[in-house]
């Protein structure tokens, strides 16, 4: 290390360019991979399924980012931030796969910062109120338990770009479940006030988890043509791996999913979703004319 100091160092390392702390230096997850769309496949179905589950991402990544500065510890703020990093990559992904696949040729930004809400189609259990520690515990446990069983299984999708962002995902997904669930653990079966915490926390979020099961005319149309995969199939896996998990962690686990129906999928969002929005949106809209 010949700098004077750990900047001018790294520098060095990356040829000089005093710019590669601001995105060189990154690969492509998806160098390589064929983009066409897959014969027969509706451009339009495609893009609307990529937007649903890089809507889901995209608004549960920034919901937790707010955990940054105000988590219990400073080793959960990083997990939390790291959680939300790893869902952001795959929203970023997702959105630009849509941009292909409608023909647009939109990019991820315009998707995530030029759209009103109603045009987002993420499921509101990913925009709902942040709440405690132990709300946003039992919201991850259901998010990524459920995404991880979709996406365990669209690494076989017919269409090589969701095939090929699904087999990055898995490994995070998987990750973010299990820090789910030692938390889970942790807070259900540790003092009666973190346990009174945890089942109200379950009885907070349940109502919102039928609502990822329902299955969209679209996610129908390209799971029928092998490229999706239809969410209802996996209500049963996810629910059982829950109850194992609340049981486990000493908390009633509900019998059942509430009945799934569309809302969010179909653009009906509840009113915590704009200004979560306004907040992620505010610097490109008011700097339209830059460049990220």
């Amino acid at each position: 290390m010949s700098g004077d100091n750990i900047y001018t160092a790294l520098s060095e390392e990356h040829g000089g360019d005093a710019r590669w702390a601001f995105g060189t230096g990154f690969t492509d997850a998806l160098a390589g991979v064929d983009t066409t769309l897959p014969e027969g496949v509706d451009g339009r179905d495609l893009a609307l399924y990529c937007q649903m589950l890089g809507d889901d991402a995209l608004v549960q990544a920034q919901r937790l980012i707010h955990w940054v500065t105000d988590a219990p510890e400073l080793e959960e703020e990083v997990a939390l931030a790291n959680i939300a990093l790893d869902l952001l990559g795959q929203a970023r992904l997702l959105l630009s796969r849509a941009g292909q696949a409608d023909g647009t040729g939109r990019d991820e930004d315009a998707f995530a910062y030029h759209r009103p809400a109603a045009q987002f189609r993420n499921v509101h259990l990913a925009e709902a109120p942040r709440g405690d520690f132990a709300r946003a515990v039992v919201t991850l446990l259901a998010l990524s338990s459920t995404r991880l069983a979709v996406f365990t299984r669209l690494a076989d999708s017919r269409d090589p770009v969701l095939a090929a962002i699904a087999a990055k995902a898995v490994h995070e997904l998987a990750y973010h479940r299990d820090y789910a669930v030692s938390w889970t653990l942790r807070l259900g079966d540790g003092t009666p006030y973190s346990h009174e915490r945890m089942a109200q926390a379950v009885a907070d979020v349940w109502p919102l988890t039928g609502e990822p099961f329902a299955t969209h005319p679209a996610e129908a149309r390209l799971t029928d043509q092998g490229v999706a995969v239809d969410p209802a199939t996996v209500r049963a896996e996810v629910h059982e791996v829950l109850t194992q998990v609340l049981t486990t962690a000493t908390l009633d686990a509900p019998p059942a999913f509430p009945e799934p129906v569309l809302a969010g999928r179909e653009g009906e969002h509840t009113p915590e979703l704009a200004p979560l929005l306004e907040e992620l949106q505010k610097v490109a809209r008011e700097h339209p004319e830059a460049t990220w």
